[in-house]
């Protein structure tokens, strides 16, 4: 069977070994992990043989998905205690409402909402599913996750209207694959309107200009002349926008990372969620130990850096405009404040949004963010790329 599990990762074009393969095996017959059926768990093995055959965090995505696809429902042949009642585990289907019953629902404002939470919290005893009121699931309270109101709180669980103002939950982002190569050719060739060459270093590459006038000077004799090789010496500065709603265009989103990070030598990156606040990241499986300060950020790169933003600018008002406004936690200075200090610190700065075009006027955070960046909002189409690049070359 775990054959045709090495196969089934080599599919996924992940580079597994036979040796890593061995390693894994040795481990099983050491019984590093459990190896009775009556005790063997499912994700005691995934750490296993990802800790074995996956040496770079860059292909945990593929393995995960290489994972679940080879031992969909094999779980359930090991799981033959679980006393969890169904109920607990189907979150219902997410409600139809009407347009009416919609604007019906109780939208309380930010501040009033988080104190009416925190009063909930101190008086609920018991899980509570349905209905407009507790702290549960699948209903029209501003509180819990899988139901909808306009304007609440998620508790936990999955993201389904997408329309809360905080998210209360220990969420995994991935890192965009710098292999994706959809679409990779004509974004690489929009890219390279910003490239800027100069000539640095040894000499590396052969002058065929000077070798012919010399050679000619030289009465026909072969006088060949080098320089140094011309090399791109821009500098690029990208921040990109992870999870939530940036879920739908994680594959344009890849093709330019990877095309911009083959493109660009010269070239940092780091993570934010719908907008930058006083930290950022680099890993998202790590975003949570290691954080770099936004300060530190500012203060790194010189102010001649490119610096390009990437995001869809879809979220909530809250999170632009007010302290506290971000989902995840309680920012001391609004998102709006941070997005003025990177514009200020580089003069060329640029926003690309992967967000369809005629949906901007819909979006009222599209049009803060528009204003903050002085109108600097381009589509992440190639059109739009080579819009934004003539802008950043200037």
């Amino acid at each position: 069977m775990l054959i045709d599990f090495f196969f089934t990762l080599k599919d996924a074009k992940l580079p597994v070994s036979i040796r890593e393969f061995l390693v894994l095996l040795e481990a099983l017959q050491k019984e590093v992990i459990a190896p009775s059926l009556d005790n063997f768990s499912l994700d005691n093995f995934y750490f296993l043989a990802r800790t074995t055959l996956v040496k770079d965090e860059a292909y945990y995505d593929k393995f995960d998905q290489a994972f679940g696809l080879y031992f969909k429902g094999i779980e359930s042949v090991f799981d033959k205690n679980a006393e969890i009642p169904a109920d607990w585990l189907i979150r219902r289907l997410a409600r139809e409402l009407t347009p009416e019953q919609r604007a019906q629902l109780e939208k309380f404002g930010y501040d009033k909402l988080m104190d009416r939470l925190k009063q909930l919290m101190a008086e609920q005893k018991e899980r509570h599913q349905g209905g407009n009121k507790w702290i549960g699931t699948g209903g029209t309270s501003p509180f819990g996750n899988g139901g909808a109101n306009p304007e609440g709180i998620r508790i936990g669980g999955q993201g389904g209207q997408r329309s809360a103002v905080k998210v209360w939950d220990a969420r995994a982002y991935k890192d965009y694959d710098t292999e994706r190569e959809i679409g990779k050719r004509n974004i690489k060739i929009a890219l390279r309107r910003l490239r800027k060459f100069a000539r640095t270093g040894a000499q590396e590459e052969l002058a065929l200009d000077d070798t012919i006038r010399a050679t000619a000077n030289n009465a026909g004799y072969l006088d060949i002349k080098m320089q140094p090789e011309r090399k791109n010496n821009i500098k690029v500065l990208m921040l990109l926008d992870v999870g939530g709603s940036m879920d739908d265009h994680i594959a344009r989103t890849e093709a330019l990372f990877s095309a911009a990070s083959s493109e660009f030598k010269n070239m940092a990156f780091y993570y934010f969620h719908n907008c930058v606040y006083d930290f950022l990241w680099r890993n998202n499986r790590r975003r949570h130990a290691e954080r770099f300060p936004t300060w530190e950020v500012l203060r790194t790169y010189p102010a001649d850096t490119k610096l390009i933003f990437v995001g869809d600018a879809t979220m909530s008002p809250y999170e632009i405009l007010q302290p506290g406004g971000s989902v995840e936690y309680n920012n001391a200075e609004s998102g709006a404040v941070w997005l003025q200090r990177f514009t200020s610190t580089f003069a060329h700065h640029a926003w690309l949004n992967p967000e369809a075009h005629n949906l901007w006027p819909y979006r009222a955070s599209i049009d803060l963010i528009r204003q903050l960046l002085g109108n600097r909002m381009y589509a992440l189409t190639i059109d739009g790329l080579e819009q934004a690049m003539r802008v950043l070359s200037k």
